[in-house]
């Protein structure tokens, strides 16, 4: 690349807020996925899952990542600072939420 192709672009910076955002404080817009779990052709997709996600939630951070990950939308957060919850008729056990959670707080049980 020649140096005026490099003075076509421009550097993007990206600013990443440290600590907490209170959200109607700072009056910042967050976007969350809003996807909500239906049944399909076949029906709600818990009820042919062979493992299941168990949380300790002893050990939740609560930083959402399996919410976010969670294909089927079948975790909720109800509320801010709230732990996440899982609608086990529509999770089909794929074990996603397991893998991202930081501290390992999700465990996948045989059903039954």
């Amino acid at each position: 690349m020649t140096k005026e192709e490099s003075d076509d672009f421009e550097e993007e910076k990206i600013i990443i807020p440290s600590g907490e955002i209170d959200i109607m404080r700072d009056k910042e817009r967050v976007l969350i996925p809003v996807s909500k779990p239906t049944s399909g052709v076949a029906g709600k997709t818990g009820a042919w899952r062979i493992f299941k996600p168990v949380v300790d939630y002893d050990k939740c951070i609560k930083c959402y990542q399996c919410y976010i990950s969670c294909p089927d939308s079948a975790i909720v957060v109800e509320k801010v600072n709230d732990y996440p919850k899982w609608l086990y008729e529509y999770c089909k056990g794929c074990g996603i939420c397991a893998n991202v959670c930081p501290p390992k707080a999700i465990k996948m049980v045989e059903e039954g």
